[in-house]
């Protein structure tokens, strides 16, 4: 799985770094950042459902 982030739809919610701080992260303005581009498939479900949200 390869993770990026559309920064220009993101509305600084924080819910992608709550449900997967591995990989997810806010900037100092709020918008989400991507941590790891390739996280492990452990991770898999915890990054669909901050992806959902």
């Amino acid at each position: 799985m390869r993770v990026t982030a559309d920064r220009d739809r993101c509305v600084g919610s924080g819910q992608c770094a709550m449900l997967s701080p591995e990989v997810f992260d806010q900037d100092d303005d709020g918008l989400v950042e991507v941590l790891r581009e390739e996280p492990d498939a452990a991770l898999r479900e915890d990054v669909l459902r901050a992806a959902d949200l």
